[in-house]
């Protein structure tokens, strides 16, 4: 199977962990789209779910097909998150923002009680780090930051480029009106140090490495699909 056909699977198989009355985070990209399109055939046919969306793009494809939406003002707890990952590993640590969405991905599944990943088997690895870390930054202050990020790493032993984020020749900006910097480390043993110094960077809103918050990883591949449960005792995602 091509990659879109086992992003279609993955996120089949992420449905069986939808119930009825569900308040659903539903996450941004690729793999998250074939979620949205295949509940959207559930809803069709009777299921009653409400969804919180991660993105404004997720939000006009979830209105489009006819996914009924609330926001985390509304219904503030979730039941579950279904969401994609840039890169994930099998204690369940992820990165993501490859689509733009970190900021909001990261506040509805912190709000979620399960969050589920769905992706293909390409998406695998032993060690975070082949897929750039994105960085959500503070329009102010941008070469500051870039600076003390790239400080910060160096204490750890890693570098890398730190490239502003471009689309259509112009900074991409996030929903949240920030910009992001995609930080291309390489291998990152140790994402807990990581995220600990990216937090303590003033100008840093919001980065990419997602810790502890994954439960379950659906993984699709040419042999069929992978389940994958956090082990227990690493509810903070040490590697």
């Amino acid at each position: 199977m091509d990659a879109k056909a086992l992003k279609i699977e993955a996120a089949r198989a992420a449905l069986t962990h939808v119930r009825p009355g569900m308040r659903l985070g539903i996450g941004t990209g690729s793999t998250a789209e074939e979620f949205v399109r295949l509940l959207a055939e559930r809803v069709a046919g009777g299921l009653a779910i409400v969804g919180v969306p991660t993105s404004e793009r997720t939000a006009k494809l979830c209105q489009e097909l006819g996914v009924p939406l609330t926001t985390l003002e509304a219904t503030p707890v979730l039941d579950l998150t279904i969401d994609g990952a840039d890169e994930l590993d099998r204690n369940l640590t992820l990165i993501k923002g490859g689509g733009g969405a970190l900021l909001r991905e990261k506040i509805v599944a912190a709000a979620s009680g399960r969050m589920v990943v769905i992706a293909d088997a390409s998406k695998l690895v032993d060690m975070l780090g082949r897929f750039p870390l994105p960085i959500e930054v503070n329009r102010f202050g941008l070469e500051a930051t870039r600076t003390a990020i790239a400080m910060a790493a160096e204490r750890l032993g890693l570098a890398g480029t730190i490239t502003l984020r471009m689309t259509g020749g112009a900074a991409f900006v996030t929903d949240g009106g920030h910009l992001i910097l995609d930080a291309s480390f390489g291998r990152i043993p140790d994402p807990r140090a990581l995220s600990d110094a990216l937090h303590a960077i003033p100008g840093v809103v919001e980065h990419g490495l997602f810790l502890g918050m994954a439960t379950t990883a659906i993984i699709a591949g040419a042999g069929g699909i992978t389940t994958l449960d956090r082990p227990r005792g690493n509810e903070h995602g040490v590697v």
